[in-house]
């Protein structure tokens, strides 16, 4: 029997939140919220998605402060025939009521100085109050694997949580220069430091055996699977000196002659019905069917005894480590790490209405250390060992176009280059997970109602490109439509007020998989759902000409 809790979370909820490829997020300002297209901005938000931009600001200093709050809710659907209530399904939370972004500008004749800091990755908190499949399946398999060995057993319970927490929070600078009035390019660099933390236990596995062979209390009721185990290895532990025993009893039968009588039929050369019992009880504790029980005389019954005393002590050792396997289990683990990546920009405006952006982010290599707290690890996670985390290499590109002095519409795509990420987090193992790079098409517009009164609206779509070795139901990543809107309002010449909100919806995704019940292999079927949604609320600031 394998182990029975896996905590495997080392991507469990670092990935990207909302908008974004799978380890980046994209979505950082509110008036990337109301408007999904980004990527040609030329406002103060152009600190993040178009660093060559920020030139188009004009002179003097700026500043944007941006929170998201964000909620996202995970379904993973399970059917493997022995979780109680198969299918089921496991329902996750994710939050994050602070989602910061914060962005500041300082432009003097041609050049542009400009900072920001906000969420690259993660940025939010999973909590699974009931766990996942991949940890349950390890318990429910408590019932085939007693039934297997000749104890009755409906029922296995256990109360099992998950927390993990994520966030990769990017420090970045920018310096711009304008060319001309078409032509500016930038070049920043990116710090991204990251923090990982997971929280969880496995507590109270219970099974209710029918087996009072191990202990009166064990007839039916739930208990303890650790305790129930425990009276087990205790069982067979004290079985190898009561066969040597029922053995040596024999020999006197066996010598005056009736070593060819069975063992059943005992009673008729003076055996008792206790002595009779007990032998047959040894037999069966060894493996005998009834059927060779009946059977067998007494010569091979004390032949059988003379060898059952390993095949005990091998059965009380099982049932030991089955013991240490279901005592309760509790994670709490951290994993940092930090990494640079360069950001390189171009901005072009080859007429006063159209406005083309192209951005390329270097791919940031970052490798987490592990820390276990309080000795906690769940037999999984090693303190002080190292996991790959790298974010992807990424090429993004905009245009913005005037169509009527009023009205702005915008067009952006994002390419992840995640082929040159190794996701499996290991530098031992080489699991090849994507098929195609992740790409992003957006569309918004803007329309301006009065002179200081504007109403946005946009759409982003995501295109995956994992295979079947990404998925689980630790992670996953699949097509998403996501519809944001909102309003801009200049409460005065130098502050701007932008609101927006944003709901995405997620295809839903499966995968086949094996489950391994001991050597047998478990054909199963997962399947995966999420919907998400953000509210957000920006204030830009103009001081200067």
């Amino acid at each position: 029997m394998r182990k029975l809790l896996i905590f495997f979370a080392g991507t469990l909820i670092s990935g990207s939140l909302l908008a974004g490829g799978l380890v980046t997020n994209t979505n950082q300002s509110a008036l990337y919220t109301r408007l999904q297209s980004r990527n040609a901005s030329t406002s103060i938000d152009a600190v993040y998605y178009n660093p060559a931009g920020v030139t188009k600001l004009g002179s003097g200093l700026f500043l944007s402060l941006n929170n998201q709050t964000i909620g996202q809710k995970i379904s993973v659907l399970n059917n493997y025939t022995y979780l109680t209530g198969s299918p089921k399904e496991y329902i996750g939370k994710v939050s994050a009521p602070i989602f910061p972004g914060v962005y500041a500008a300082f432009n003097i004749g041609k050049f542009s100085v400009s900072a920001g800091v906000n969420p690259v990755g993660g940025g939010g908190g999973a909590k699974y109050d009931d766990g996942l499949p991949s940890f349950e399946m390890q318990l429910s398999d408590l019932v085939p694997l007693l039934i297997s060995q000749g104890i009755p057993t409906t029922e296995y319970s256990a109360d099992i949580y998950f927390e993990g927490n994520s966030i990769y929070f990017g420090y970045q600078v920018n310096l711009a220069y304008k060319i001309n009035d078409m032509l500016s390019v930038g070049a920043g660099i990116r710090l991204v430091t990251a923090k990982n933390t997971y929280n969880g236990y496995v507590n109270d596995i219970s099974v209710n055996p029918n087996f009072p062979t191990f202990g009166s209390q064990y007839t039916g009721s739930m208990v303890l699977a650790s305790d129930f185990f425990t009276s087990g290895g205790t069982f067979f532990n004290a079985l190898p000196a009561q066969a040597t025993g029922a053995a040596a009893q024999l020999q006197p039968i066996i010598d005056a002659g009736y070593g060819s009588v069975l063992l059943s039929n005992g009673g008729t050369i003076g055996m008792s019905a206790a002595a009779i019992q007990g032998i047959q009880s040894l037999l069966g504790a060894k493996g005998l069917t009834p059927a060779q029980i009946g059977s067998a005389t007494i010569s091979s019954s004390q032949s059988e005894l003379n060898t059952a005393g390993p095949v005990y002590l091998a059965k009380a050792a099982a049932m030991n480590g089955y013991a240490a396997q279901t005592q309760d289990v509790a994670v709490d683990v951290e994993e940092t790490g930090m990494g640079y990546s360069p950001v390189l920009s171009a901005n072009f405006s080859p007429t006063k209405n159209l406005n083309i952006a192209i951005k390329y982010e270097f791919k940031t290599k970052l490798e987490l250390t592990t820390k276990v707290i309080d000795n906690k690890s769940g037999g999984v996670f090693t303190d002080g060992e190292k996991v790959i985390a790298d974010m992807p290499a990424m090429l993004a590109a905009g245009v913005e176009y005037k169509l009527l002095d009023k009205l702005l519409v915008s067009g952006s795509v994002n390419y992840y280059f995640d082929k040159g990420v190794d996701y499996d987090g290991s530098e031992t193992e080489n699991i090849d997970m994507i098929d195609n790079n992740l790409k992003e098409i957006a569309l918004g517009a803007e329309l301006g109602l009065t002179k200081s009164l504007r109403v946005s609206a946009g759409w982003l779509g995501t295109f995956a490109g994992v295979n079947s070795d990404y998925q689980s139901d630790q992670r996953f990543d699949v097509n998403t439509n996501s519809f944001g809107g909102g309003i801009g309002y200049k409460i005065t010449p130098m502050i701007d007020l932008n609101l927006g909100g944003q709901y995405t919806i997620y295809k839903e995704g499966a995968k086949d998989l094996t489950h391994m019940f001991g050597p047998i292999p478990v054909p199963v079927r997962e399947t995966y759902n999420k919907n998400a949604w953000v509210v957000a609320v920006g204030l830009d600031f103009h001081f200067g000409k």
